[in-house]
């Protein structure tokens, strides 16, 4: 029988139904059409408002009433959330400032200053320990370069560097070391190192098998020799510390010297890692983790926060709002210390504001070290400023960061990056009537706005050094010199253009109504903004009440992007999730890595992005993977779905009942028959799912044998129907 896996291909005919989308949608006219009735006005408003309905929720929804419903998400300081902040708990960098998160999870330029001594080394255990491994790693780096640059300057001459004819020991390496070959092999045959008793692998560690060969190593040699073997035998004791308890091992890392926690986090990368710390408590995982890649913890815990909201949450409009602001002043997770910045400007810039007044948002998102930074706009400087005609120097800083010539760049002049970005993409859109010259002044405007110590978790300072002086011109308006309340004037002029109200307004409708929501829904809303002084509530609710929104043509309308359906697939199924990262990387798969937006675009909200056969059918393997419990740390009980305990073992039953439960019993009858004539398929199979052997005989369907749940969820997930929203 083929297995689940090679029957994704016989999908693909029913899955094309979702690339037409764009061309369906071009036919179809959203308008004051008749609406749905009460059920799907509830499925309607729980797919667009939310991150997709969890098992009840339509009930729910409808028993209070879709518009007094809708009434309660636009206001979630009424909702309680305190079961999603629970979650949230454990991830302890979500709690701290950017200067706490830069301390405890330190950059390369902490790290530096702790080896030149310019910062001392935490006296606590576990902080020693990130940070000792860090300095060691930079310290083994910089030696490593200067024997290029040594090499580079002072080559051997031809007849000293050429080998000799033969070596003393031709089963060693070029130090005199032992190879990891033999090491190995020596490993092997010692019993105290492949003993599961934890002392025994101890005193194998402290005392390696066998003499090192005699050879004269300089310093440096050695020191490469011993690091050499110090990995070998991390490996080797991480695998017998993997017999301890979780409390054990953490401890036992902690005891370790310096240069054994360097070798062992070295041994921590990728798969290891994962059963090492498997069972361990969050603090615990965090601290090993973070001995491998500090800045790493802080981006894997804001992007598991981000899922684990859009999963659990109470007050979904309030996260879809998030991640709509977010995306639209976006800023890239890739980019310097952005790592160190995100988790400040998506808790404390975008979210209190996600359903506030837009000049607010704007003004906040404009003096946010996290776009000052993305947009360079810290780098800024007027061309007649007092520190580009040579005034008084400042003291120079470095910000953190791997970039040596972060110095250098602090007097690069005039940058128009964020000017351009503000008003293309933040406020007037593309063609929202400026010109080349209109972005040169506006980035003159922004001259000054800059950051605060750098070294130290970085702040907004307006920097009058560098602001440039005199009058600008901006949209035909004179604004008069006034420092930093310039970039007020400006940003209050963009927030309340007609031009602004009418990009802010489409792109609102882009996200809850269709690709090409219709002009007079466009104009209205923007009405609104203008009426209601950029109020994004007040925006939505003209959104949520218009004929447009109910229109049989939006439902169903917008294809899920990678986010939208990995979310509403977990929420749909009743899963829980004690691991996210599984579920980060499957949204790495399918294109969409959580903060990983390089352009200040961020991501499309348009199909036409995201529709095609691989990504369809990578979608369709997460799907399985998902309600197959393939996915660790995320659970699925698909004989629940199905309408069990016990297993159904009536598949006709079993998929009617998920087909209410996934997706409101409104299937269309293409996509039944397809999910049905893959179970009649597994039926006349002589072996069970996913064996991968065929049946010689076919026979009849055996009505004792259980449905298979599982596959029948991963099949509906993956339909057109839940593709959409």
């Amino acid at each position: 029988m083929r297995s689940r896996w090679a029957q994704l291909a016989a999908l693909l005919l029913c899955l094309s139904e979702v690339s037409a989308v764009p061309q369906l949608l071009a036919k179809k006219k959203i308008n004051g059409d008749a609406g749905p009735n009460e059920q799907k006005r509830a499925v309607h408003a729980l797919n667009r408002l939310t991150f997709g309905a969890r098992p009840g929720d339509v009930q729910q929804v409808m028993a209070m009433g879709v518009d007094r419903w809708i009434d309660l998400e636009l206001h979630p300081d009424k909702i309680s959330d305190s079961g999603v902040e629970a979650r949230l708990e454990p991830l302890r960098s979500l709690h701290m400032s950017s200067k706490e998160i830069l301390e405890n999870f330190p950059d390369g330029q902490m790290i530096r200053q702790v080896a030149e001594g310019k910062r001392s080394m935490p006296n606590d255990a576990v902080r020693r320990a990130i940070y000792q491994v860090q300095v060691a790693r930079l310290e083994e780096k910089q030696e490593k370069e200067r024997k290029e640059q040594k090499a580079a300057y002072n080559p051997a001459p031809a007849a000293l560097a050429a080998p000799p004819a033969r070596t003393p020991f031709p089963a060693s390496d070029a130090s005199g070391a032992k190879t990891e070959a033999e090491l190995a092999a020596a490993a092997a045959a010692s019993p105290d190192l492949t003993a599961g008793d934890g002392a025994n692998s101890e005193r194998a560690m402290a005392s390696p098998p066998g003499p090192r060969p005699a050879s004269k190593l300089t310093p440096e040699e050695e020191a490469e020799a011993r690091r050499r073997e110090d990995r070998l035998y991390a490996d080797l004791k991480v695998q017998s510390l993997l017999e301890l308890p979780p409390n054990e091992r953490y401890k036992r890392v902690l005891a370790m010297s310096a240069g054994e926690q360097v070798a062992f986090a070295d041994s921590l990368r990728g798969s290891k890692g994962q059963e090492f710390v498997a069972g361990m408590n969050p603090a615990q995982r965090e601290v090993l983790m973070a001995m491998n890649n500090p800045q790493q913890v802080v981006v894997d815990e804001l992007s598991q926060a981000k899922l684990i909201r859009a999963i659990y949450s109470e007050r979904q409009l309030e996260e879809v709002m998030t991640d709509f602001w977010f995306n639209h002043f976006n800023v890239f997770v890739g980019k310097g210390p952005e790592r160190l910045l995100l988790t400040s400007y998506e808790q404390e810039v975008i979210r209190p504001r996600a359903l506030g007044k837009f000049e607010d948002l704007l003004v906040a998102t404009a003096k946010s070290p996290a776009m000052l930074f993305y947009l360079d706009n810290w780098l800024s400087v007027g061309p007649n400023s007092l520190q580009a005609l040579g005034g008084p120097p400042r003291p120079a800083v470095r910000l953190p960061g791997p970039n040596p010539n972060a110095r250098r760049r602090q007097n690069a002049g005039l940058n128009e990056n964020y000017g351009r970005e503000l008003l293309e993409l933040h406020t007037l859109s593309v063609n929202g009537g400026y010109t080349q010259r209109d972005v040169t002044e506006v980035a003159k405007v922004f001259t000054g706005w800059t950051l605060d110590n750098p070294n130290e978790g970085m702040a907004f300072k307006f920097d009058p050094r560098k602001h440039e002086p005199g009058p600008k011109f901006v949209l035909g308006k004179r604004i008069k010199p006034a420092g930093e309340e310039e970039g007020r004037q400006v940003l209050h002029m963009l927030a309340t253009s007609r031009r602004t109200a009418h990009f802010i307004s489409l792109k609102l409708a882009q996200r809850f109504v269709a690709d090409d929501p219709p002009p007079a829904l466009v104009d209205r809303m923007a009405k609104t903004f203008l009426k209601k002084k950029g109020d994004i509530r007040e925006v939505l609710t003209t959104l949520f009440r218009s004929p447009e929104f109910w229109a049989d043509g939006t439902y169903r309308a917008k294809v899920k992007t990678p986010l939208e359906f990995v979310a509403s697939a977990v929420r749909a199924t009743g899963a829980s999730v004690d691991d996210a990262m599984p579920l980060i990387r499957q949204l790495n798969n399918m294109g969409m890595p959580l903060f990983g937006a390089q352009p200040p675009t961020g991501y499309s909200m348009k199909a036409q992005a995201w529709v095609s056969s691989s990504a369809l059918l990578t979608r369709m393997n997460f799907a399985l993977a998902l309600t197959a419990g393939k996915l660790k740390g995320v659970k699925v009980d698909s004989i629940q779905l199905a309408g069990g305990p016990p297993p159904p073992t009536d598949a006709t039953v079993a998929l009617a009942t998920m087909e209410g439960k996934l997706l409101a019993a409104d299937v269309s009858r293409q996509t039944h028959d397809s999910i049905v004539a893959q179970i009649e398929t597994l039926e006349r199979s002589s072996s069970g799912p996913g064996q991968g052997k065929k049946d010689t005989k076919a026979r009849p369907p055996d009505a004792n044998r259980p449905a298979d749940a599982s596959l029948m969820a991963g099949l509906l997930l993956g339909s057109p129907e839940f593709q959409r929203r």
